[in-house]
């Protein structure tokens, strides 16, 4: 019997054929994700498609506009301004930080009449203000805050004004402007700087002043007079930048709010002035109630360090107040001391006396036998009082400020050598303070002397110097011999607060250190008097100071009125030194044609005396070891 071949069971074939329902590996995953991606695309495009045809085509016109309206703008934004101090470190110029308040008065109306429609399309329960809503809230709220700062009814006239951009208030605190721009962020706030001038009129015509300058880019302070102007470079710091969105064709009308990208600027350097503020003060006081006491036109005053040159003090009688500077006059804003060249009159007789003991032609005690007039081609000089034949020694002459001692002694020193001293003596030549405006005076060029010329200069007469000229004279003859050029600027701190000191003048030798001595020694007798002697009395008691040796010489010199020389209008000058024994400071004065017949209107040496005083107060001068010998000045 055959056996049967066995196989394995065999599965129906409808359970063979099945697979399952989960492919594997996640097949079917990735083409849901993959439809579902092309389907966004799709959708994104599409999206893309419609807002660019709304850009394009429907809205066109508004963002063409709105791009018209505004741009990106960069800027730059002005450094800070440098301080002025006096050489005690106290302020006489610095800024402070304002801000200028200003509105684009078109805008406001563009968007708040807008937002007024839409809400009323809403139907809003509180009604939106319209543009001259607006304006009207905003210059009520700025009356409120700053009070009689403004005028309501002027900001609102000019928030009404049919422009992109206008200035409502050009300085206002910060903090006020901040309360402001925090109710109506439509308000713009411009940084500023306002300098600020705390003496009022001190030194006014030195320090000149600064003002904000819109026309310049970017909008600063700029120094228009004084040291404000002549180191205007120095002062102004360095810009920084930012970026702003301004109104289309007006870069200045910066939309509120969108500054950004800032670079802080540097600031400018700081001065610090020679100028001692609270003798500058005293002398200015003392200076203004002589003049007036004197009836002058005007008068002027220098103090000066008698080994530095530096100035301390350099002053007119009718200061301008800087806080008010623009009700100040022309005349009040010039430094008559540099500026303006006179004729010295007898201060002059300085440089006769120097040249003659220089060169050994006499010494204090040489007796010279002065007449009472001498003539030259045109005219007759002669001495203020009326004398015959005179034996007076060289101090005598210069004591009693004899013209016609001077003139013979003069013709000794003979014109070459007297035109050398007064180069020497720095006539004719700026002594390059740093100031604007300095004058040079004049001195006739030598190949232009004739006799009469050699007649004049002498005794101060037909040349011309300024006061701080005047006080470099005697500053040299006070200083051994050796004029140094003043200065007003002592230094300088940078941004960095590293101090500089400004390079001091090189010196120039005039005569030599013995004949200055015995040039200050000679003119002691000018202050000098013995009462019921009147041959011992110099021409400026008034200045002698108890306690202290005073050297000085007056002047007075007759004015050209109507192309002749006045016999009523001169100017009056004192310049001298404090003490004569160990000089510390020099004062040159001058009084411009004053009017009263009392001391006060003949001469200036009661003033020399009036400063000289607190100068030795305040400097704590010693007194002087012995006081001034009597010296003889008439031969009897």
């Amino acid at each position: 019997m055959q056996r049967s071949r066995t196989s394995r069971p065999v599965r129906p074939r409808s359970v063979r054929g099945a697979r399952s329902s989960r492919p594997p590996g996640g097949m079917g995953n990735h083409r849901t994700r993959t439809v579902v991606g092309r389907l966004m695309l799709v959708v994104a495009l599409v999206a893309a498609g419609v807002k660019l045809v709304e850009v394009q085509i429907v809205n066109a016109a508004e963002f063409s506009a709105a791009s018209s309206r505004q741009r990106s703008t960069p800027q730059e934004l002005p450094g800070p301004r440098g301080s002025i101090t006096d050489r005690n470190s106290a302020l006489l110029a610095f800024s402070s930080q304002v801000r200028a308040l200003y509105a684009l008065p078109q805008r406001i109306n563009q968007e708040w009449d807008k937002f007024a429609e839409e809400g009323k399309a809403k139907g809003t329960k509180d009604p939106v203000p319209n543009g001259e809503e607006r304006k009207r809230l905003i210059a009520a709220k700025m009356k409120q805050v700053l009070g009689d700062q403004v005028d309501e009814k002027d900001l609102l006239d000019k928030l009404r004004r049919e422009v992109k951009y206008v200035v409502l208030v050009p300085s206002v605190e910060p903090g006020k402007a901040r309360e402001i721009t925090k109710a109506f962020p439509e308000i713009g706030a411009e940084s500023r700087e306002e300098r600020q001038y705390p003496g009022g009129t001190l030194a006014a015509d030195v320090i000149g002043y600064a003002n904000w300058r819109m026309e310049d880019k970017p909008g600063r302070l700029a120094g228009l007079e004084g040291l404000e102007s002549y180191r205007n470079q120095l002062l102004t710091g360095k810009n920084g930048k930012r970026i702003v969105d301004t109104v289309a064709n007006n870069e200045d009308a910066v939309i509120p709010g969108s500054e950004r990208e800032q670079i802080p600027p540097t600031p400018g350097s700081d001065l610090e002035l020679t100028v001692d503020a609270d003798l500058q003060y005293r002398v200015q006081q003392l200076l203004s109630d002589y003049v007036r006491r004197a009836g002058a036109r005007n008068g002027t005053a220098v103090v000066m360090d008698v080994k530095t040159a530096e100035v301390y003090a350099l002053a007119d009688d009718k200061p301008y107040d800087l806080k008010n500077f623009t009700s100040a006059t022309k005349e009040q804003m010039n430094p008559f001391a540099v500026t303006s060249p006179f004729e010295p009159g007898s201060v002059n007789k300085i440089v006769t006396a120097a040249a003659g003991i220089e060169y050994g032609l006499v010494t204090p005690t040489t007796v010279l036998n002065v007449p009472g007039s001498l003539n030259y081609p045109g005219y007759v000089v002669s001495d203020a009082w009326d004398h015959g034949l005179e034996k007076m020694t060289f101090t005598g002459v210069l004591a009693k400020s004899s013209n016609v001692g001077t003139l013979l002694t003069a013709k000794e020193i003979g014109e070459d050598r007297y035109a050398d001293m007064l180069a020497k003596f720095g006539l004719g030549k700026k002594t390059g303070i740093g100031l604007p405006g300095e004058s040079a005076g004049t001195v006739p060029p030598r190949s232009q002397w004739s006799q009469s010329t050699f007649g004049n200069l002498p005794i101060g007469q037909g040349l011309n110097m300024t006061v701080l000229q005047m006080a470099g004279m005697y500053q040299a003859i006070a200083n051994d011999g050796v004029r140094i050029p003043p200065r007003i600027v002592r230094a300088e701190i940078g941004p960095d607060k590293q101090r500089r000191e400004e390079k001091r003048p090189d010196g120039v030798r005039v005569v030599s250190a013995e004949t200055a001595k015995t040039v200050r020694d000679m003119m002691r007798a000018v202050v000098q008097q013995v009462p019921g002697k009147p041959d011992l009395r110099g021409t400026g008691p008034a200045a002698a100071l108890e306690g202290y040796q005073i050297s000085g010489k007056t002047g007075t010199a007759q004015q050209v009125e109507n192309g002749r020389y006045s016999n009523t209008k001169h100017w009056i000058t004192f310049a001298g030194m404090v003490p004569a024994d160990n000089p510390r400071f020099v004062v040159g004065l001058m009084l411009d044609a004053p009017t009263e017949s009392g001391p006060d209107g003949k001469s200036a040496a009661p003033l020399f005396h009036e400063i000289a005083s607190y100068l030795v107060q305040r400097y704590r001068i010693p007194v002087s070891p012995e006081p001034s010998p009597i010296q003889n000045l008439i031969v009897r």
